[in-house]
């Protein structure tokens, strides 16, 4: 097995549990190396640290899988990396829907799986994950014969990588078009077309702490995407809620999504965009019960990130705006980047230019089925924030 040696001062990070060697903390290599080969991991002094997948095309150019140095990456290593993580999904209550694999958390670096009831997405991130697909598909076959497993690699990141971006059904063709159950509720899920996955699971826990504030309530929803948190506030109870999104193919989904429980006489769905609204409606001095605010991740290098804290200032001062005194802000943010605590100065910061007072309801990260390991800061990376606004 080719060896790779790290350089002193890098080898204790690494040592210590994150999985990436970036390419500049390799002090050399001995033996030949292939993208996608399993490599051995040492420190400079020559002791062993895990063993992983490398791509010298990379900028991580080593992903570690194991720390056991007697462990064989094969295909039974994958089933059992993949049954021990649906072992915790069942512990924790996660049965139905959830992210059966998260990557890092699941010690299957650039690897994610959804479980939406009998049907699995798959994302394979980097080469040296891709290379053992078939053993993953395999895998799932095997713990849980599902009706259908797609593959939705149609991801800009595997370009990085030297890999095409492809989606599809893996094996026998299915319709992508699903319907699954969350919280009591039912919603169409587009395993072809939707964001990400095609559904956002990592929110399902966030979505029913809503209950309490939104009973009774004028509810607008800015960036709704296909109006999960709207219909959930309408089973709650709310009076009526307003869903805004840019997308009108969202939107359309969002419609079909409060017919489907019965709630389309207390949700309306808009296309429009929800920076503008969210300015102009301020300015007009409209005002909500709740304002709920799920925007997409502003940017996915550092060198944005002022850009992105800009971002989330401005939307949720004019959120807070339109929140009736006494009401309730409820905002995310799904950039990694923003950890917890700027986060909370950037909501802070809107509060002050708002004029306006803040008690917190409730903080937390996403689901649980979306584990986060300490060190590894990728892993927490959803931030959810429910406050009173004075």
């Amino acid at each position: 097995m080719t060896k790779v040696t790290l350089k002193r001062k890098i080898a204790p990070r690494v040592a210590n549990g994150h999985p990436w060697v970036f390419a500049n903390e390799v002090q050399g290599t001995e033996g030949a190396v292939g993208a996608g080969d399993i490599v051995r991991v040492e420190s400079h002094d020559g002791k062993y640290i895990g063993t992983g997948y490398i791509n010298p095309q990379s900028q991580i150019v080593v992903r570690i899988l194991s720390r056991d140095p007697k462990e064989v990456i094969d295909d039974n290593f994958f089933y059992k990396r993949i049954a021990r993580a649906w072992e915790y999904r069942q512990h924790i209550g996660y049965t139905e829907n959830c992210r059966l694999i998260f990557g890092e958390a699941d010690f299957l670096p650039a690897l994610i799986i959804d479980k939406f009831n009998d049907y699995f997405v798959l994302q394979t991130l980097a080469l040296g994950m891709d290379r053992w697909k078939g053993a993953i598909v395999e895998a799932l076959r095997r713990i849980f014969n599902p009706k259908g497993i797609y593959e939705r690699n149609d991801v800009p990141v595997r370009e990085l990588e030297g890999l095409q971006q492809v989606k599809g059904p893996i094996g026998p063709a299915f319709d992508p078009q699903i319907i699954i159950r969350e919280n009591g509720l039912k919603f169409h899920v587009d395993l072809e077309h939707g964001q990400k996955t095609g559904y956002f699971l990592d929110q399902q826990d966030n979505r029913r702490a809503i209950s309490a504030i939104v009973k009774d309530a004028d509810v607008l929803e800015a960036f709704c995407y296909t109006g999960t948190f709207g219909v959930h506030a309408a089973h709650y109870g709310a009076k009526n809620v307003l869903g805004l999104d840019i997308s009108e193919t969202a939107v359309a989904q969002a419609r079909r999504n409060a017919e489907l429980n019965g709630l389309q006489d207390r949700c309306a769905f808009e296309a429009m965009n929800a920076f503008d609204v969210l300015k102009a409606w301020s300015k007009e001095n409209r005002s909500y019960d709740v304002v709920m605010l799920d925007p997409p991740a502003f940017t996915k290098s550092r060198e944005n990130i002022q850009k992105a804290i800009t971002g989330y200032k401005e939307i949720n001062l004019r959120g807070m705006k339109l929140v009736r005194p006494g009401g309730f802000l409820v905002t995310s943010s799904c950039t990694n980047l923003v950890q917890p605590n700027l986060f909370l100065e950037i909501i802070a910061l809107a509060a002050k230019d708002a004029r306006r007072q803040l008690r917190q309801v409730t903080f937390r990260a996403q689901s649980s089925d979306h584990p986060i390991i300490w060190g590894m800061e990728n892993t927490e990376y959803l931030k959810f924030l429910m406050v009173q606004v004075l």
